[in-house]
């Protein structure tokens, strides 16, 4: 029972604190230590006996753990963002899809603009960085309310992308490595899934929308506001889209041999081609690899202090309780394995770590009873994409706070409808899909 209590109030004040603006490499760890206490976990290693949990130790060991396996990943990623965006690459390839969409279809266009970019390999929070400053612009000038905008680059950015069959960004590629499939798994049911997302969460977007200008809101400008380059001279977009391209066809290629390392490759050769292909447009390119590298840190740091959060909720004797109870849901086991997902993420406020946390517990289980490993990889990585998005995820703090300037208050619902909402009901009929043998 005090173990129950400790691990849901420890949850509850991460996300308490983290709508309060505290860093999560504070609050993680502070909120773990209340699991920790309720859940009666020695603090520290000495205090333990061998092989014994304890908070210091599972804390650090989820820390490092996701840190060894992914570094790479968000560092190459990150400067692959960045040298996009600085030689103006990105900034080329969302103006070319604004022109062909136009400003009539102004929250259209931004959602178009994100997803070709993460799609294409780019890190979901550069891609928020390089299309806000277009987003402000198109929203001003179409007269939208500006506190659409968050939701309008998650959605472009963490919803039908960041999880489908093929994508580059880890959500997609974690499973790999517990399921021994490939990032393309389950891609028929993954492409219908994703199309049903996009369409039912613009529609969402839009009528959002809708109903605030017609309740009398509209875009107020902000002195500090970006404005558009419009005297640099930009690549042209094809530049810009080949890198992406060359990342989709490395990583397919080498997926079968080298696994989630194919990423690697597959993020290095976008790099050498932008570099390549945009040379004489860079402003600072060692600056961009640094701040690539920066960024990298900040992002893989974030998400590895929620999952060091994880790696003490999962010693808790309640947490073993929760995933025994949610591995022996009745009917579907696709339906116990999205379930347990969705809610470890939810915890860890993060689509990475939950999976990190859950797979090593719950993937020998599933494939045990037999379950389709390329089904479960897909719902797996959709499912992870849902209660990720609560308040206190990394991406949405700082989306909504330090990229757009918004208050949770203001912003958070839009934002919670479309990268929670909708992903949950792409999670329900992705199985449904499975469940008649699409895919399988």
């Amino acid at each position: 029972m005090w173990s129950m209590i400790g691990l849901i109030g420890g949850l509850v004040l991460l996300i308490f604190l983290t709508m309060r603006g505290m860093n999560l490499f504070i609050a993680a760890p502070l909120c773990a230590l209340i699991v920790a206490l309720f859940s009666e976990l020695p603090l520290f290693p000495q205090l333990a006996g061998e092989g014994q949990a304890n908070f210091v130790g599972n804390y650090m060991a989820g820390f490092s753990g996701f840190v060894q396996s992914w570094y790479l990943m968000f560092l190459l990623g990150a400067i692959f963002g960045k040298v996009m965006e600085d030689s103006g690459a990105a900034h080329s390839v969302s103006k070319w899809v604004v022109e062909k969409i136009g400003l009539k279809h102004a929250a259209l266009a931004v959602v178009v603009a994100c997803a070709i970019l993460t799609y294409g390999g780019v890190s979901l929070f550069v891609v928020a960085f390089s299309v806000y400053p277009m987003a402000v612009s198109l929203f001003k000038q179409a007269n939208l309310p500006r506190r659409f905008i968050p939701a309008t680059l998650a959605f472009g950015s963490v919803t039908f992308t960041m999880t489908s069959a093929g994508s580059p960004e880890i959500q997609n590629w974690i499973p790999i490595e517990y399921l021994h499939t490939s990032p393309y798994a389950g891609w028929e049911v993954s492409i219908i899934v994703a199309v049903f997302m996009a369409l039912f969460g613009y529609w969402w977007l839009k009528r959002m929308i809708n109903r605030a200008v017609a309740n009398g809101e509209y875009f107020i400008a902000r002195d500090g506001d970006p404005t558009e380059e419009k005297a640099r001279l930009l690549p042209h977009p094809l530049a810009g889209l080949i890198p992406l391209i060359i990342v989709l066809v490395i990583s397919f290629v080498f997926h079968d041999s080298l696994k989630q390392s194919a990423l690697i490759v597959a993020l290095l050769g976008g790099i050498i081609s932008v570099y390549i292909l945009n040379r004489k447009y860079f402003q600072n390119f060692t600056g961009a690899l640094s701040e690539g590298t920066l960024g990298a840190l900040l992002a893989l740091g974030n998400t590895a202090a929620v999952v060091g959060f994880g790696g003490v909720a999962k010693a808790a004797p309640a947490f073993q309780l929760a995933v025994e109870t949610i591995t022996n849901i009745p009917g579907s086991p696709l339906i116990g394995s999205a379930i347990a997902v969705s809610v470890i993420a939810g915890m860890t406020g993060s689509a990475s770590g939950g999976q990190a946390i859950a797979l090593p517990l719950i993937a020998p289980h599933y494939l045990d009873v037999g379950v389709n490993p390329e089904a479960l990889h897909r719902v797996v990585s959709i499912s992870s994409g849902a209660l990720d998005s609560l308040p206190h995820n990394g991406y949405v703090v700082t989306t909504i706070r330090a990229i757009c300037g918004e208050t949770h208050q203001d912003a958070y619902n839009p934002v919670g409808a479309l990268t929670v909402i909708v992903p949950l009901l792409g999670t329900i009929l992705a199985i449904i899909l499975f469940s008649f043998g699409l895919g399988i």
